[in-house]
């Protein structure tokens, strides 16, 4: 006898490891370019950024027989994903962290799953769970207590601040847009096509700045950095997140979020030489919890109660 399938079949272990390597590479490139920001002003590492990924990916942009010409709106979905998942998110993260500090940037970024949840709400008419809006008190308390500390109490790191909440902002509506887009178009795909909306995006800002930048003074290693930057930002997290996606729940793929904020506080302590202060720490702290309520998976009764109206 055949059993029924259930509303939550068990996942490919694959996908996790997509889901899980992309948000570890995202909070590494996020700390480390706290080093490029202090290099290249931020529209051309930016434009810079597309421009290497653009070359990359040349060959992932045309349609393969399998796939069916884009339609109006997966157009429109795709310069939405690039708008906000490429050109406002780096323009707010490369701002907020030059204004403030990995540490911070890592504590801040562990919003998204509460953010993901609350644009779910407003958006998609998702309801919020009791855990879930725990989960968004804990991170907006974790921002709070860290934009409060004496390390980030002044105006320059207020506003970093604030531009990296908008960052995270603008990830949690690529978190949800690239979940309908992943129906309908190829991973590699959606990653070179919404990487060449970017470059558009940003070319007048990066030309308008490499105008008056003196390329000679760049170090070989800064030219290292911002490679791996680049393939990092616009090729291999876009491929491995929208690979993972295509066949995980968005409300599961939340999980692996904790590995950002994670990977970005490391890079900011192992790498950067920045120290935990006991606010930070506490931040921290309060941060990562807010991430394990947001996406602790719920009991499949609970879970069919959450579910959207049809």
């Amino acid at each position: 006898m055949t059993t029924a399938p259930t509303p939550h079949p068990h996942l490919p272990w694959i996908s996790y490891l997509c889901l899980g390597s992309s948000m570890a590479l995202v909070g590494s490139y996020v700390g480390l370019s706290k080093v490029l920001v202090l290099v290249f002003p931020v529209f051309l590492l930016a434009w810079l950024r597309f421009g290497i990924a653009a070359v990359a990916m040349a060959g992932w942009v045309k349609r393969p027989p399998t796939e069916g010409p884009l339609s109006r709106h997966d157009r429109w979905l795709l310069f939405a994903e690039s708008f906000f998942g490429n050109f406002l998110f780096s323009v707010c993260m490369l701002y907020g962290v030059s204004l403030s500090s990995a540490l911070a940037a890592g504590v801040i970024m562990a919003a998204l799953p509460g953010v993901v949840a609350l644009l779910s709400w407003l958006f998609l008419r998702e309801r919020i769970a009791l855990r879930v809006a725990a989960g968004i008190a804990c991170a907006v308390g974790g921002i709070a207590l860290v934009s409060a500390s004496k390390h980030g109490g002044d105006a320059g790191s207020l506003w970093g601040n604030l531009l990296l909440l908008g960052a995270v902002t603008c990830e949690a509506s690529y978190v949800v847009i690239g979940k309908k887009l992943t129906g309908n178009v190829s991973p590699k795909r959606i990653s070179a096509l919404i990487n060449l909306w970017g470059l558009a995006l940003v070319t007048p800002f990066g030309l308008w700045q490499a105008w008056s930048f003196d390329f000679g003074t760049v170090a070989a290693g800064s030219w290292w950095l911002l490679l791996f930057y680049s393939i990092a930002a616009s090729m291999v997290t876009v491929w491995l997140w929208m690979t993972g996606l295509k066949h995980v729940p968005a409300a599961s793929a939340g999980v692996f979020t904790v590995l950002l904020p994670v990977s970005a506080a490391a890079v900011g302590v192992l790498l950067l030489g920045e120290r935990f202060s006991t606010a930070q720490a506490a931040a921290f702290a309060l941060a990562l919890a807010g991430v394990v309520l947001a996406t602790w998976p719920a009991r499949p009764a609970a879970a069919l109660a959450q579910a959207p109206n049809a």
